[in-house]
């Protein structure tokens, strides 16, 4: 289905000679009401963190029994890419980073968290430009950096499957080497995730041709909030098996799922 949408019907007396003014007071609005949906103001109108629970030692033992100790920062100078985005417009605060390297790990981190009323920012490489996975109030930060494994690439059907955190430039090559192509490609491409690409619906500068993440990601297999593990893993583009819940996951920005494998 296509939807031609009429904007100068939509904007009313709106030309062309100031459309990309109107539009970019439209994209600073929502970048500022994302930026805000995690905070509250107070009657002096400082902004603290709604009603969720701090972090304590005890939590920062659990993490690292969990995960090991490598897999747990808590160091200042360790974390402080963590806490800023990439324009370095966006700095939050933060106190750990917790890098798990399964879905499992991923799945356990989530549900003691839940059960804890901790807040968690998933991140993937961090190259957003909204703010939207950066740790406004010392928030669990869950990044999918060391959940870097290239599964497998099924040269008959032409299908990639890889784990979350892998760089988009690293399956590019891979791909490339071995005859194919991936049908995505983006500026950040040296520093991004697939994880990202799927959280975002990236589309890039072959979107026209390609389509977005929708248009090619044939499974995934997803963290809810509560830790349940959601398996879409599925090697034909179509199924008749009820609800196809992975579009429904990409382009959700973090909100619903942690994503772990993708293909």
């Amino acid at each position: 289905m296509t939807f031609d949408i009429n904007l100068n019907t939509i904007m009313g007396e709106q030309t062309n000679s100031n459309l990309f003014e109107y539009t970019s007071k439209v994209v600073e609005s929502t970048k500022e009401a994302a930026f805000d949906q995690t905070t509250q103001k107070t009657v002096d109108g400082k902004k603290e963190r709604k009603a969720f629970a701090s972090l304590t030692n005890k939590d920062i033992r659990y993490f690292q029994e969990l995960l090991g100790e490598k897999n747990v920062l808590i160091d200042a100078d360790e974390i402080g890419s963590f806490v800023v985005d990439v324009t370095k417009k966006y700095k939050g605060d933060g106190s750990i980073v917790l890098t798990p390297e399964t879905t499992e790990q991923v799945s356990e981190c989530l549900k003691y968290c839940n059960d804890q009323l901790l807040a968690v920012v998933p991140q993937g490489g961090n190259t957003g430009l909204v703010g939207g996975s950066v740790p406004l109030h010392d928030e669990v930060v869950v990044s999918t950096k060391k959940m870097n494994t290239i599964h497998s690439l099924d040269e008959v059907q032409g299908i990639l499957t890889c784990d979350a955190g892998c760089i988009l430039e690293t399956l590019q090559n891979y791909c490339q080497e071995r005859g194919y192509m991936m049908p995505l490609d983006l500026g950040a491409k040296g520093s991004c995730q697939i994880g990202g690409n799927l959280a975002t619906n990236a589309g890039g500068i072959k979107f026209i041709k390609q389509g977005s993440m929708h248009a090619n990601c044939i499974g995934l297999k997803a963290v809810l909030a509560d830790g349940t593990i959601i398996d879409q893993m599925n090697p034909h583009e179509s199924t008749p098996g009820g609800y196809d819940l992975k579009q429904l996951f990409i382009g959700s920005e973090g909100t619903l799922v942690s994503y772990s494998i993708y293909s």
